[in-house]
Protein backbone atom coordinates (compact mmCIF):
# COMPACT_ATOMS: atom_id res chain seq x y z
CA UNK A 1 0.00 0.00 0.00
CA UNK A 2 1.46 3.19 -1.10
CA UNK A 3 0.38 6.76 0.50
CA UNK A 4 1.40 10.11 -0.77
CA UNK A 5 0.85 13.10 1.21
CA UNK A 6 2.23 17.07 1.33
CA UNK A 7 3.67 18.59 4.73
CA UNK A 8 5.37 20.88 6.78
CA UNK A 9 8.67 19.98 8.21
CA UNK A 10 9.04 20.81 12.07
CA UNK A 11 11.37 19.77 14.81
CA UNK A 12 10.32 18.53 18.44
CA UNK A 13 12.77 19.26 21.24
CA UNK A 14 11.99 16.83 24.16
CA UNK A 15 14.33 14.63 25.79
CA UNK A 16 15.19 12.75 22.58
CA UNK A 17 15.31 15.68 19.85
CA UNK A 18 13.85 15.27 16.38
CA UNK A 19 12.37 16.59 12.98
CA UNK A 20 8.72 14.74 11.85
CA UNK A 21 6.39 15.68 8.74
CA UNK A 22 2.68 14.98 10.34
CA UNK A 23 0.57 12.73 7.98
CA UNK A 24 -2.67 14.42 7.46
CA UNK A 25 -5.72 13.38 8.68
CA UNK A 26 -7.16 11.43 5.94
CA UNK A 27 -3.95 9.18 5.39
CA UNK A 28 -3.42 8.63 8.95
CA UNK A 29 -6.90 7.07 8.94
CA UNK A 30 -5.68 4.64 6.35
CA UNK A 31 -2.71 3.85 7.97
CA UNK A 32 -4.64 3.64 11.25
CA UNK A 33 -6.78 1.30 9.26
CA UNK A 34 -3.85 -1.19 8.37
CA UNK A 35 -1.93 -0.94 11.50
CA UNK A 36 -3.41 -3.92 13.33
CA UNK A 37 -1.70 -5.77 10.10
CA UNK A 38 1.97 -4.03 10.55
CA UNK A 39 2.31 -2.60 13.82
CA UNK A 40 5.43 -3.71 15.97
CA UNK A 41 4.20 -2.80 19.22
CA UNK A 42 3.00 1.08 20.31
CA UNK A 43 1.35 1.32 17.16
CA UNK A 44 4.65 2.09 15.21
CA UNK A 45 3.58 1.44 11.54
CA UNK A 46 7.50 0.00 9.28
CA UNK A 47 7.71 2.03 5.88
CA UNK A 48 9.91 2.64 3.05
CA UNK A 49 9.77 6.58 2.70
CA UNK A 50 10.81 8.80 -0.04
CA UNK A 51 11.24 12.79 -0.24
CA UNK A 52 13.05 13.41 -3.35
CA UNK A 53 15.54 11.52 -4.44
CA UNK A 54 16.16 10.19 -0.83
CA UNK A 55 14.43 6.65 0.43
CA UNK A 56 14.95 5.06 3.87
CA UNK A 57 13.38 2.83 5.76
CA UNK A 58 11.79 4.28 9.26
CA UNK A 59 8.70 3.73 11.62
CA UNK A 60 5.98 5.93 11.95
CA UNK A 61 5.00 7.04 15.79
CA UNK A 62 1.29 7.65 16.45
CA UNK A 63 0.24 10.66 18.05
CA UNK A 64 -3.39 12.22 18.65
CA UNK A 65 -5.02 10.01 16.49
CA UNK A 66 -2.12 11.04 13.60
CA UNK A 67 1.17 9.55 12.24
CA UNK A 68 4.51 11.20 12.26
CA UNK A 69 7.09 10.66 10.15
CA UNK A 70 10.62 10.68 11.72
CA UNK A 71 12.78 12.96 8.74
CA UNK A 72 16.60 11.76 9.77
CA UNK A 73 19.66 14.01 9.59
CA UNK A 74 20.71 12.27 6.27
CA UNK A 75 17.61 12.79 4.93
CA UNK A 76 17.49 16.40 6.06
CA UNK A 77 21.16 16.75 4.27
CA UNK A 78 20.72 14.98 1.22
CA UNK A 79 17.45 17.03 0.08
CA UNK A 80 18.58 20.16 1.14
CA UNK A 81 15.48 20.66 4.10
CA UNK A 82 15.49 23.04 6.17
CA UNK A 83 12.41 23.91 9.37
CA UNK A 84 9.11 24.62 7.91
CA UNK A 85 9.39 23.56 4.40
CA UNK A 86 6.57 21.49 2.74
CA UNK A 87 7.44 18.34 1.81
CA UNK A 88 6.26 15.49 -0.24
CA UNK A 89 6.46 12.36 1.11
CA UNK A 90 5.76 8.96 -0.23
CA UNK A 91 5.50 5.89 2.27
CA UNK A 92 4.91 2.37 1.18
CA UNK A 93 3.43 0.03 3.87
CA UNK A 94 4.21 -3.85 3.13
CA UNK A 95 1.68 -6.19 4.03
CA UNK A 96 2.29 -9.48 5.04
Amino acid sequence: MRVKFAGKLWYWRGPSPFHFVTVPEAESDVLHSLAHAVTYGWGMIPVDARIGDTRWTTSLFPKDGLYLVPVKAAVRRSESLVLDDVLTVELTVTIG
